[in-house]
């Protein structure tokens, strides 16, 4: 009879460590999960400018969780070179002439895209392409990604990567996230696809075509803001951008300044 108690014991506390290690590890795993889960908390990028000529503040956090994530905003404080990029979201007229300046001042740039810009104006994204421009995605309707689902971030994605791939054999590597937003699952997720994420480290208020800025102050204010590891973002339906565009080449040359285009980037 002890030896049956004795057995019965040993079968329970073998059962008991048992149910204790499973729910253990499910705790451990939970609680890793949590550590771990990725925060889908929306970014909306902003930068601090120097007038002075130094790299803007475009905030430590952003930039640590953008570059964790492959992704750039600022080359190397050390070397005088400028990054030049345009959003196109749509043609405002204006492409074919920014195009013709780029070619006259031998310098390389990148456009960002939509499929709107792509389904409508396909002879100039071959001229883009053809020019030796880098062709970037910016998503098929232009939608903060923070704000869909993965499957929907994918999409916006890659139909716009299809399409260029199916119309001109060219294959997008670089994305700027729609309205500067971004979180740090997005970016992870978009890295998955084999995006790199191009932020900026200069912009203005040059987007609105029925209130376009002054030349004159335009032109000051980049020229001012120029600084080492640049990545300049204009907008392509900007009049005073593509006025004063070959003006704004010549001054950052004559200032020492180098353009490059995203595919020599250097930190």
């Amino acid at each position: 009879m002890n030896k049956k108690v004795t057995s019965i014991s040993i079968m329970l506390l073998i059962i008991s460590i048992f149910i204790f290690s499973v729910v253990s590890m499910k705790e451990e795993r939970s609680l890793i999960t949590n550590a771990t889960k990725i925060s889908n908390k929306k970014i909306g990028w902003g930068i601090k400018r120097n007038n002075n000529h130094e790299q803007p503040d475009v905030g430590s956090y952003n930039k640590k969780v953008l570059e964790e994530n492959n992704g750039v905003c600022l080359g190397s404080s050390e070397k005088k070179y400028v990054y030049l990029t345009f959003d196109e979201g749509y043609e405002a007229g204006y492409t074919t002439k920014i195009l013709e300046v780029l070619k006259n001042n031998d310098v390389k740039a990148t456009f960002f895209i939509t499929a709107h810009y792509v389904n409508t104006e396909p002879e100039i994204v071959q001229q883009m392409i053809n020019d030796g421009h880098i062709i970037g995605n910016h998503t098929v309707n232009h939608k903060s990604m923070p704000e869909l689902n993965q499957e929907q971030v994918k999409k916006e994605i890659m139909d716009l990567h299809q399409s260029i791939y199916e119309k001109f054999g060219y294959e997008m590597k670089y994305l700027r996230p729609p309205k500067g937003e971004f979180s740090e699952e997005t970016l992870k997720y978009t890295n998955s696809l084999g995006y790199k994420t191009v932020m900026w480290s200069f912009a203005y208020e040059d987007w609105n075509e029925d209130k376009q800025p002054d030349e004159l102050l335009s032109k000051e204010k980049i020229i001012n803001n120029l600084h080492n590891g640049e990545i300049m973002l204009l907008h392509g339906n900007s009049k005073t951008n593509t006025d004063i565009l070959d003006s704004i080449i010549s001054k950052t040359k004559e200032m020492g300044y180098e353009f490059k285009s995203l595919d020599e980037f250097e930190k």
